[in-house]
Formats: structure tokens, C-alpha cells, sequence
């Protein structure tokens, strides 16, 4: 184990966090998933949280012959990097909350301070991790090597192929967002790129609806009466008519915005995540279907789902983390550090 230490990822959903911890060879030393603090519109109780999940981060890596490194923050939202920041964040109730200076001072109370803390936004995270994935055979500082599936020289080639051109990742959770990587680098729009499911609906059966009121795994559960996306796609599969009509219109809305994307950005490939991509080909294939026919006379996108699964933004905090430690190593100082993620290097990580 080398002196450089684990590095924690923490990425903050609307409905749970999951948390990683990656030692610097590679391997998942820890992963797990706590609920979202509700009522929260300061962030005093997520800072809480970090801190206690930043303890138990250090005692376990100590157990395993290392040190924690650093910590990696991802938050949902319009998020100003920068500053340090959430500008807006519909589902948590936040607006212009300075995040990571809280949980800083969360951090030192609970004496965990002396690691740099990198802070940005889960959808641009979940993208880096998703266009730099590689394949095992971990070196330290090196991938997060967890994918023992996973063939070396196929993984090499989507890297390079993700790494050109336009990509979009867009991950279908508690909300919709986006994010555009162009030639391997993500766009963030001064935060405010890829909040595409903000855009209120104009016409139709869902005229005034926000985008992600329709298409995310929060409205399908919402919309069908199912406690979560994973039980409605269960009601879908055993012909529930309310589930089946909040899927397709899901896809529908979902459609239009890939579409859209596609025809503005010159995507050349969609890559579709959250805890509704794990429904496989009920989702992919009419998906594909309806993106189709929406682009006549246009390029289309390969579509396809997230290599990461919906653990791309941990995997992305982690990144973000590793940024973080080698910026602080070489200042001579652990501090505080907030890294865009869009100057994040080429570093590669498999789920």
C-alpha cells in the first residue's frame, strides 16, 4: 500500500448517498448507502453526516494498512464548484447553501480535516467516471479496479471512442439531469449546463410539468403509486395499467429530451444511468425505438447504459478525491479543495 491513502467518494442523491472507499491500488474497500437527510435546507445534517461517514472511513482504512486521503463530495443540483457551492437543488431544498465550507466545518469538529475535500456536482462526476472506465489491473493512483469481468482491450476501446467527439450521460434517478463531455472533457456551463430536467412541458397531456416530473424513477414510483421505480417496473411487468401508463409516458418525455440533446450537441452516443437504466431492455428498447423515430434525417446516437450503473457519481467522487490529494501533495498542504470536474485528468475507473 502506498502513502498516498484511500480516498472516500460520497455522492448525494435526492434519495440516498453512496458512499465508496477505494484504497490507492485500486480495490473497494468499503461500499455502502444511507437515506438522504430530509428537512435539510441548510445542509447542517448532511454535513453531520459526511463527518460520521468520514470517521468510519479512517478507522476502516487504518484497519487496512492505509490511511484515509482524501474525501470527494458530489451534490445534485445547479452547483458552483468554485464557490464551493449549491446555487439551486429542487430536491433537496437547497438554494445558494455553501456546501462544502459547511461540511468543512463539519469535518474539523469531528477531527477529520486533515484530508483535502474536493466538492462538485453528480451528473458531471457520474460522466467522467463513465468516459474514462477501463478495465482491471489496478497500479497505484491507478483504476478502481472492481470489474474483473471486464476485458482489458474492449474497455481500452470504449475509452477511446467515449473520448471523442460528443458524449452525453444521463442518469434517470430521483431527478433528470445531463451532462455533455465534448472531446473527453465535460462542459459545465458555469453549473449551470445539462438541467435539462428543469424545462417546463408547453403542450400536451403533461403541459406545466417540469421534465423529470414525467421522466425520472421518481416520478414512474410517484406517478404509479409504488413505493419505489423497482416496484413499478414489477407492476409493469404484471400488466398494471396506472404503472404501464406512467412507464410509457416516461419514455415518451425522456425520448424527447435524448433527441433534443442529441440534435444540439451532435451527441454521437447517449449513456443512460440511475436506478431506472437497471430495468434492462423494458427501458432500452422502446427507448431506442422512440429516440429513433424522433431524429429522421439525423445521425443516431448509440444508446446504451451506464457502465457504472448508478454507482458512476461515487466513482466520480472518488476521482474528484484523488484530484484533490495530488493538488494538496503538491502545495505541501492537506487543504480544503474544490476541483471542477471538467479539469479533472485522465484517470480511469471501473464499477
Amino acid at each position: 500500500m502506498t502513502a498516498n491513502g484511500a480516498a472516500l467518494g460520497i455522492d448525494v442523491g435526492g434519495t440516498s448517498i453512496k458512499v465508496r472507499l477505494v484504497a490507492d491500488d485500486g480495490r473497494v474497500l468499503e461500499e455502502q448507502r444511507v437515506p438522504t437527510p430530509r428537512e435539510d435546507p441548510q445542509a447542517t445534517a448532511l454535513a453531520e453526516l459526511v463527518a460520521t461517514l468520514g470517521q468510519r472511513a479512517r478507522t476502516v482504512a487504518r484497519r487496512r494498512g492505509t490511511e484515509l486521503g482524501a474525501i470527494g463530495l458530489v451534490v445534485p443540483g445547479v452547483v458552483d464548484e468554485d464557490a464551493g457551492r449549491s446555487v439551486l437543488s429542487v430536491n433537496l431544498g437547497w438554494r445558494d447553501v455553501p456546501v462544502r465550507a459547511r461540511v468543512a466545518d463539519a469535518l474539523r469538529a469531528a477531527g477529520v480535516d486533515a484530508v483535502p475535500l474536493a466538492f462538485g456536482h453528480d451528473v458531471r462526476a457520474g460522466a467522467l467516471a463513465e468516459v474514462r472506465a477501463a478495465g482491471p489491473g489496478a497500479a497505484p493512483g491507478g483504476p478502481l479496479d472492481t470489474d474483473t469481468d471486464t476485458d482489458t482491450d474492449t474497455a481500452t476501446d470504449t475509452i477511446a471512442a467515449l473520448g471523442r467527439g460528443t458524449v452525453a450521460f444521463v442518469p434517470v434517478g430521483t431527478g433528470l439531469a445531463s451532462a455533455l463531455v465534448v472531446d473527453g472533457r465535460v462542459v459545465p456551463g458555469g453549473g449551470w449546463a445539462g438541467e435539462v430536467g428543469q424545462v417546463r412541458i408547453r403542450d400536451g397531456a403533461h403541459a406545466g410539468l417540469r421534465v423529470e416530473e414525467v421522466a425520472s424513477a421518481g416520478a414512474v414510483a410517484r406517478r404509479s403509486g409504488a413505493p419505489s421505480a423497482h416496484d413499478a417496473m414489477l407492476r409493469v411487468l404484471d400488466g398494471d395499467p396506472v404503472a404501464r401508463r406512467a412507464w410509457d409516458d416516461c419514455v415518451d418525455v425522456l425520448a424527447d429530451t435524448l433527441a433534443w440533446l442529441t440534435a444540439v450537441a451532435g451527441c454521437h452516443t447517449l449513456i443512460v444511468g440511475g436506478g431506472l437504466a437497471q430495468s434492462g431492455p423494458l427501458l432500452f428498447d422502446p427507448l431506442r425505438a422512440a429516440v429513433a423515430d424522433r431524429l429522421a434525417g439525423v445521425r443516431l446516437p448509440e444508446l446504451v447504459g451506464a457502465r457504472h450503473g448508478d454507482a458512476a457519481g461515487a466513482i466520480g467522487a472518488v476521482l474528484l478525491a484523488r484530484q484533490a490529494r495530488a493538488g494538496s501533495a503538491q502545495a505541501g498542504s492537506a487543504r480544503a479543495a474544490s476541483v471542477r470536474a471538467g479539469s479533472v485528468p485522465d484517470v480511469a475507473v471501473t464499477a
